[in-house]
C-alpha cells in the first residue's frame, strides 16, 4: 500500500518538476555534488480535483558531497501548478537555495 502511495506522488508534476529543477540548478549541484539522486521517503500531501488543487511535499535528495531536502508548496489552478515556495535545504548547513529565483538584475550581477 505504501509503495502505491509513493509511486502515485512520484508520478505527478508536483514531484517531477521540482526534482528536475534541483538536479539542474548550479547552486544545488555545487552544494550536493553531481549526480543528484532522489530519496525514497517523500512526505507531504496533495489534494487535487481535476484542474485545481494544492500540495506540500518534502523530497529527500542527495549527491556525493551532501544531502538535502526539496520543500514544495504550490496550488494548482487552471491545470497548472503555481509555486508559492520551492527551496532546497542543505542538511548539515541548513542553507536554503531558492529554486524560484530568476536571473539577477543586470545591476546586481
Amino acid at each position: 500500500m505504501v509503495m502505491i502511495v509513493f509511486s502515485a506522488i512520484k508520478s505527478t508534476d508536483l514531484y517531477k518538476d521540482p526534482l528536475a529543477r534541483a538536479k539542474t540548478d548550479p547552486a544545488v549541484i555545487e552544494a550536493l555534488g553531481s549526480p543528484i539522486r532522489e530519496g525514497f521517503l517523500v512526505s507531504g500531501n496533495t489534494n487535487v480535483n481535476a484542474a485545481s488543487g494544492e500540495g506540500n511535499l518534502s523530497i529527500p535528495i542527495s549527491g556525493p558531497k551532501e544531502k538535502g531536502t526539496i520543500y514544495v508548496a504550490a496550488t494548482k489552478s487552471l491545470g497548472r501548478w503555481n509555486y508559492s515556495g520551492l527551496v532546497v535545504e542543505i542538511e548539515k548547513t541548513h542553507q536554503r537555495i531558492d529554486l524560484l529565483r530568476g536571473p539577477a538584475p543586470a545591476n546586481q550581477r
